[in-house]
C-alpha cells in the first residue's frame, strides 16, 4: 500500500504536523515515517497507524 503524497501532506498541514510530530504520534522509526511520507509501498498497518495518528481514514491518504 502507498500513500498519496499530496494528500498526506494536506492533511499533516491541517494538523500542524511535520515527520517529526508524525514519528512521535505513531511511535514508528522514522525510516518507516519517511518510507510513507515519499509514497514508498508500506505494509497496510503502518498506514493505518499514520491514519490513525492524523485523525483520518486510511482511504483519505491512500493512492488511488
Amino acid at each position: 500500500m502507498t500513500a498519496d503524497k499530496k494528500k498526506l501532506e494536506t492533511v499533516m498541514a491541517r494538523q500542524c504536523m511535520n515527520a517529526s510530530d508524525l514519528q512521535k504520534a505513531t511511535n514508528m522509526p522514522r525510516p518507516s515515517i519517511n518510507n510513507v511520507i515519499s509514497g514508498r509501498s508500506v505494509l497496510p498497518a503502518t498506514l493505518g497507524k499514520v491514519a490513525k495518528a492524523l485523525h483520518v481514514d486510511v482511504l483519505d491518504i491512500l493512492a488511488e
